[in-house]
């Protein structure tokens, strides 16, 4: 009998598009847009398993678990959230929630977590030793974003040969890698082939956060340790205990919270910002840089101890372009999660969007690369994806790369022409592109150089890869 799921989100958009995608895997899906229905709806029915977002208008994620382990504990919960809700998600999990799942979803992600969820809970009712030899495994959430780096290159290859030797290890690793090469997934695998799999795996942005934060961030505060903190909190090294943390752009913590970063590493122990009490603490650090950390110590900008504590191991993602042999399975990836994402059947490519692919540098990486495959695909009615629907400076990619002919052809030349508006949008682009690449895709360094904040800068970097 199939199993029965109850989707429990108020973005009836959302609540939809989950619901297509679990019944193409024979599950049966009920939607409830609003706390209240979905509780209505588990008392009259039953199901197997919950997927409800953590915000709702009229309830929150821990009252619609509290309320369903009390109508009916044996039901799997999973929790939506999104990443500012990351330490409630971790503590809905200490109170019976399974797994959480966060924002933006990944199809392939919320089928293996449903699948993983479905599976545990087939396994405790399975006492028969002939149901036990039925019982399927399921990847976990993370196994799933594998296939978002495992290609066909030998480059590609030589990294995940490195992520199977240390992983099994407790060492401390940096990895580097320019903006988007999937920094995040790289330690996330880690992590899963770890002995540490099944505990936390916490990310943390550092290039995000003020020196006033950070600390906050990282080590958590105490009610009225500086304004605004209006009750206790608790920081990444909490929620990661046991587990692995894993901190992104970290040459941009200041110097005082490095020092801080230390102390904890070495002593296993931390206090809370504005706190007596001392927290013991087992974590496995994690962290990666666009910049090269040791010539960064050497400048004074990092420092050396703290370096060499993170250095135990260290993995070099390459950027796309110097993997062009990834980009055509790539391709057809993020092509397919897209179908399934918009609901769509675009059937490939022409041939010269793949040329056009394979000639573009790639600046962003995969993150820019999934970006315009998502977008071709939503400007594509039926078929295959031409280059019209493609972004100009891909399409324009092979022109860019080469000097001008001097030629007499004067329909050539009409077509290089653009108006004011376009001459001005291609300018910015290059400029930011080439700042971008003396700093080695740093954004925060970018921002300064160009006199703009960081958030003007993402911004400007959105709309070119739209």
């Amino acid at each position: 009998m199939p199993k029965k799921i109850l989707i429990i989100d108020d973005d009836v958009d959302m609540g939809f598009l989950l619901k297509r995608v679990l019944e193409k895997k024979d599950y049966v899906v009920e939607v409830a847009i609003s706390g209240a229905k979905g509780l209505a709806k588990f008392n009259e029915e039953h199901f197997d398993l919950v997927l409800s977002d953590y915000r709702l208008g009229d309830k929150d994620g821990k009252e619609i678990l509290k309320k369903i382990k009390e109508i009916r504990p044996s039901t799997v919960v999973i929790i939506i959230t999104g990443y500012s809700d990351l330490k409630t998600a971790v503590d809905v999990i200490k109170h019976g929630a399974f797994d959480y799942i966060t924002k933006p979803l990944i199809p392939d992600e919320v089928i293996n977590v449903v699948g993983k969820a479905l599976n545990t809970s087939a396994e405790d009712d399975a006492s028969k030793p002939e149901k036990a030899a039925k019982k399927k495994t399921y990847t976990t959430s993370t196994a799933a974003n594998q296939e978002f780096l495992i290609g066909k290159d030998n480059k590609t290859a030589r990294v995940y040969s490195q992520v199977d030797i240390v992983a099994g290890t407790n060492y401390s690793i940096i990895i580097y890698g320019e903006s988007g090469t999937g920094k995040e997934v790289i330690a996330k695998t880690i992590h899963e082939k770890s002995n540490r799999r099944g505990k936390p795996f916490i990310a943390m942005d550092c290039g995000t956060l003020s020196k006033e934060l950070a600390g906050s961030e990282l080590f958590g505060h105490v009610k009225g340790s500086f304004t605004g903190a209006i009750t206790d909190k608790e920081g990444h090294f909490e929620l990661a205990n046991g587990g692995t943390l894993f901190l992104d752009e970290v040459a941009n913590l200041s110097l005082e919270i490095q020092a801080a970063l230390l102390r904890v590493i070495q002593e296993r122990k931390f206090k809370r910002v504005g706190g007596t009490k001392e927290m013991d603490v087992d974590v496995r650090i994690i962290v990666a840089s666009n910049e090269n950390l040791q010539e960064a110590y050497k400048k004074g900008k990092f420092r050396e101890d703290l370096y060499h504590r993170f250095n135990e191991f260290s993995i070099h993602l390459p950027p796309l372009r110097e993997r062009r042999g990834d980009i055509p399975s790539f391709a057809e990836f993020f092509l397919e999660k897209t179908n399934i994402e918009l609901g769509k059947n675009i059937e490939g490519y022409e041939e010269d969007v793949l040329q056009m692919f394979l000639n573009y540098d790639w600046p962003g990486n995969l993150r820019e690369f999934r970006n315009v495959v998502r977008r071709s695909v939503l400007l594509t009615p039926s078929g295959k994806i031409n280059s019209q629907v493609l972004p100009w400076e891909i399409t324009n990619a092979e022109i860019s790369m080469q000097p001008e002919k001097e030629s007499g052809n004067e329909n050539a030349s009409a077509k290089k022409e653009l108006d004011l508006k376009d001459a001005a949008a291609r300018a910015e682009y290059e400029t930011i592109m080439n700042v971008l690449k003396q700093v080695n895709f740093n954004k925060t360094k970018a921002a300064e150089i160009l006199k703009i904040d960081r958030k003007t800068l993402y911004n400007k970097i959105k709309i070119f890869q739209s």
